[in-house]
């Protein structure tokens, strides 16, 4: 399926070419002074106006800190971005990953976990947890439970945690049925994690 709205524009990138690109925004990024700030003009808008296509699907948590399209120097467009919690994907996160690479061809999903976390650092505890958090840290408890089983202190079980979280939730995506699973088998999709770090910008990939 493609976007009609789209006209003879569509995401033409491979998983890996995908990629490249956000390596060497994040790059630029860590840099800060060699920064693009690509695809934020009036032309660009204008260009977008009738459909998107966005070359990569990026999972990352809700924290004010962590910014996908800034991250990866990116602009209008250039990603399709949901942010949540812990980088969770319950149904709606699925349910928008299934839209774009069945509608967008979009080839590459990133689930990004990031340094001090703060949801994953919550799942670290014994609660009990308010509202909705309990369900939250149902959801990367399995992470803190095997980072807590590799040893070390606090700062090395939250982050051997967090990028546990995002490995887990990588492959939760690249196995859910019956969409993603498929397009990953015959359409050459790719799922990967990745950790952010804050001071430094640096994203590593998994």
């Amino acid at each position: 399926l493609i976007n009609q709205d789209m006209g003879n524009r569509v995401n033409e990138l491979s998983a890996k070419e995908a990629r490249k690109l956000l390596d060497e925004g994040n790059l630029r990024y860590q840099s800060i002074k060699k920064m693009e700030f690509p695809n934020i003009s009036q032309e660009r808008r204008t260009e977008t106006k009738g459909g998107q296509w966005p070359f990569a699907i990026v999972l990352s948590c809700a924290d004010s800190r962590v910014i996908p399209e800034t991250i990866f120097d990116r602009g209008i467009g250039d990603l399709f971005v949901m942010r949540v919690a812990g980088n969770v994907a319950e149904d709606q996160i699925l349910a928008s990953i299934e839209y774009a690479i069945m509608n967008l061809n979009t080839k590459l999903i990133v689930v990004m976990g990031h340094e001090k976390c703060g949801a994953v650092g919550a799942s670290m505890g014994d609660g009990p947890f308010p509202g909705h958090v309990s369900s939250l840290v149902d959801m990367i408890k399995p992470a803190v439970s095997v980072a807590k089983s590799m040893g070390g202190d606090d700062a090395t079980v939250l982050k051997n945690a967090v990028e546990l979280n995002a490995k887990i939730v990588a492959g939760n995506i690249r196995s859910s049925q019956d969409v993603i699973n498929e397009y990953v088998v015959k359409h050459d999709v790719e799922v990967v994690s990745a950790y952010y770090e804050l001071e430094s910008g640096k994203v590593t990939f998994h």
